[in-house]
């Protein structure tokens, strides 16, 4: 009778803490949303795999703010030139940098939020960059439009539609002010042009551009790292994989 009550009792326990461990499990599952749902054994491990496997995640960053379709896709298209794909990695196209640039010009950046805007304005040197009224936002408009007035005035297409080397000699003609623009300076669109795109690169991905951290990957760079503690004082050099600010959360 003992052994038997033992034995009842030993179950009973089991059982208990059994419904604990899944009863927590469902509450946490409810606290963050339902994320830990999948853990709770109601279906088999394969199930959850499948359910997962079908899920199609959307980055719901890469979204146009300022630009039409079209102004974005001129931006794609010029920024892969300055940055393209090669046997080292992706190009600017692949990294998101379209979006990095369309989420600057949208924001404060694209508003010169943080310049002196106050006239009067004087005629810089050409190493002082841009020195006017216009926000970088007004001028990357006038500058792509300019740039496609350019491409029909010299090969009958626009931008998107020309070759890759047709692309690089109207990039060219910018950087080098061969191209007449009265409103703004071509060779000053082009060094944004190619800032920002150089930005969108390099930038934590956070930022909408060097998407899944590939740009700095190509260039081993460890990003937002908290501490170098283990590894400071070994003259060996070592790959970290890196990780961005999100990755912090």
């Amino acid at each position: 009778m003992t052994e038997d009550k033992n034995e009842k009792s030993g179950a009973e326990n089991l059982s208990r803490r059994k419904f604990i461990r899944n009863s927590s499990y469902a509450v946490g599952g409810l606290a963050v949303g339902g994320v830990l749902g999948s853990v709770i054994p109601w279906g088999t491990e394969n199930d959850d795999q499948k359910q997962q496997a079908g899920k199609q995640i959307k980055n719901y960053n890469h979204a146009l703010m300022f630009f039409s379709q079209a102004e974005f896709q001129t931006v794609q298209a010029a920024a892969e030139r300055i940055f393209p794909e090669d046997e080292n990695g992706p190009g600017a196209k692949e990294l998101g940098v379209g979006f990095y640039i369309d989420h600057q010009m949208a924001g404060s950046y694209g508003f010169n939020a943080r310049d002196y805007m106050v006239p009067p304005f004087f005629h810089g040197e050409k190493e002082q960059g841009y020195q006017g009224r216009l926000k970088r936002r007004e001028i990357f408009k006038i500058g792509l439009r300019e740039m496609q007035n350019y491409s029909h005035q010299k090969f009958k297409k626009g931008f998107t539609e020309l070759s890759e080397e047709q692309q690089d000699n109207v990039l060219s003609d910018f950087a080098e002010d061969k191209v007449n623009v009265t409103t703004i300076s071509a060779s000053g669109f082009f060094d944004l042009l190619r800032s920002t795109t150089l930005e969108g690169v390099y930038s934590d991905p956070l930022y909408g551009g060097n998407i899944d951290m590939e740009g700095w990957k190509m260039r081993n760079y460890p990003g937002d790292q908290m501490n170098y503690t283990d590894i400071i004082e070994d003259d060996k050099f070592h790959e970290i994989e890196p990780r961005s600010l999100r990755d912090h959360m």
